[in-house]
């Protein structure tokens, strides 16, 4: 038989943050001297691919060929990471040696162990997105990768346990493994199709019932949810400022299809199968210490840039507490996420862009002791000092931070009545109509929430306020005291409001009333 007739090619996906791209994985057995050579520009962890697939195979009961065999990964230009090419690569292996065969159709997303175990690789979900949209529906993963797989819209999935079961799936006659815990199947798996499956993500939300008084930072909140808006809460130690943003995630609405399958990808790249096994249907909460460096917050990190918080965070809350303790630094590189929903990383090897479209939400005390701007006068911070510590919240920062609210310092009475507020469903019951009314009228410009309305589409066309109801937001304009940018978010703010009293416009009690969140209060508040 000559060279050239034996020959196997299998499919995998190489991952380049989370676009995935479709590569052909050839195998040719020569007739020279025995070796294993890997080519198509794979990194260090599939170099030493070569050593962990002849320890598999040979552990499953069906050793590799003891001629020379290549590898090329096609295209050869792109670089390929990551051990999830294992499985790939050992088909390619066997069929190129006429011991499978079907394998050129299906793509082999795995981890191989030593004992020939297949083990979950990072970054499966977007994997298997690559896959169907390039017209590849049908993948083979392992068993703990499968739920997490078939989540995929149109993905026809198997799971399977260990290498010994794929090769007899595809017509291979292996001999009993060496390894006998990996040789039976799991009861669910054997190689069956998945049905594509979504379930809501489990865990248990604070309630806002629990919150004491603070009626105007609870109604900025339920604003905030209905509309999609960035806040800053700002007041002194113990007024309640972690606790309100701890319960936005339990006012906001669903994850649409598109955000979840995006928010759980993200979560895929993290390697851990039970943090994508399921459909994230509730807004996601991250809250980084403000230790946290650019690229913990933002993400980065040598080779391929990772995701962050930010992106962890897609569809849901980012939580900086006491934030003008981070480095001004990485809260500046927050104003590009904010803008657009999404990041771009650069690295020498490439770029990455993940999506980060989140809700961001400010916790900071007046001044460095915390007390300034509160009852009493326990503040004994100088003039400079309450100076740098506000500036370390930039005002490009703020300008894009929609709803700024003080939250007083609650009283006895407040604290100890034992009367709540409205509890989160009740609040959601309000917020739900809302966020369906600005769906609605949104659709046709490709918008879902208020707060990305264009500025532009805010200025003139059917969005655009009539100047009656916005005197009072063009006469602050005029008075410097908003920019053109702080300008346009009162108007999406106002447009919330709107929504939420079932308007069917922003009238000028509106405005006045997104003016009031916009603008913090000197004193020290009303709870």
């Amino acid at each position: 038989m000559s060279a050239a007739a034996v020959m196997g090619r299998t499919l995998a996906v190489a991952l380049t943050g989370m676009h995935g791209r479709v590569v052909e994985v050839e195998a040719d057995i020569g007739q020279t001297l025995p070796g294993f050579v890997l080519l198509g520009l794979p990194d260090q962890s599939l170099q030493e691919s070569r050593d962990r697939i002849k320890a598999a195979a040979r552990n499953s009961g069906l050793p590799l060929t003891r001629r020379h065999l290549t590898v090329n990964l096609v295209p050869a230009a792109l670089h390929k990471r990551g051990p999830g090419f294992d499985l790939g690569i050992v088909m390619a292996a066997y069929a190129a040696d006429r011991q499978v065969h079907g394998v050129h159709g299906p793509v082999f997303l795995a981890e191989l162990g030593l004992d020939g175990r297949l083990r979950h690789a990072p970054g499966i979900l977007p994997s298997v997105m690559a896959a169907v949209e390039s017209g590849y529906p049908d993948v083979v993963v392992a068993e703990e990768s499968a739920d997490e797989a078939s989540l995929v819209p149109g993905a026809r999935v198997r799971g399977f346990r260990s290498l010994h079961d794929v090769i007899r799936a595809f017509g291979g006659e292996p001999e009993p493994p060496l390894a006998s815990a990996v040789a039976e199947p799991a009861p669910a798996s054997g190689g069956e199709d998945r049905t594509t499956s979504a379930s809501l993500s489990g865990g248990h939300d604070p309630d806002l019932s629990e919150v004491s008084g603070q009626f105007e930072a609870r109604f900025a909140l339920e604003v905030a949810a209905a509309g999609g808006h960035h806040v800053l809460l700002e007041g002194s130690p113990g007024a309640g400022k972690t606790m309100l943003a701890e319960r936005l995630p339990g006012i906001l609405p669903p994850l649409d299809d598109q955000t979840a399958l995006e928010a759980t990808a993200v979560r895929s790249l993290t390697g851990r199968p039970q943090d994508a096994a399921r459909l994230i249907r509730r807004a996601p909460f991250q809250a980084p210490h403000h230790s946290a460096s650019m690229a913990a917050l933002v993400g980065g990190g040598s080779g391929i840039a990772r995701p962050g918080a930010a992106s962890l965070a897609h569809g849901g809350v980012l939580f900086l507490d006491e934030a003008p303790e981070f480095d001004r630094r990485v809260l500046d590189a927050l104003r590009q996420p904010l803008e657009s929903g999404a990041i771009t990383l650069h690295r020498s090897s490439g770029a990455v862009r993940y999506p980060s479209r989140f809700q961001l939400v400010l916790a900071a005390n007046p001044c460095p002791c915390g007390w300034g701007g509160g009852r009493g006068s326990k503040c004994r911070c100088t003039s400079l000092q309450r100076r740098r510590y506000t500036a370390k919240l930039s005002g490009p920062l703020l300008d894009r931070v929609d709803i700024q609210v003080t939250v007083p310092a609650v009283d006895a009475a407040a604290l100890t009545s034992g009367a709540g507020g409205e509890d989160s469903a009740t609040v959601l019951g309000r917020i739900l109509p809302a966020v369906e009314r600005q769906a609605a009228r949104l659709r046709p410009f490709g918008l879902s929430r208020n707060a990305h309305i264009p500025a532009a589409v805010l200025r003139e066309g059917p969005l655009a306020i009539e100047p009656r109801a916005r005197a009072g937001a063009d006469a602050a304009l005029d008075r410097a005291e908003l920019t053109a940018r702080g300008h346009a978010r009162v108007m999406r703010l106002a447009w919330t409001m709107a929504d939420l009293r079932d308007a069917d416009r922003p009238e000028a009690e509106d405005v006045d009333a997104a003016l009031y969140l916009r603008r913090r209060s000197d004193g020290e508040g009303a709870a």
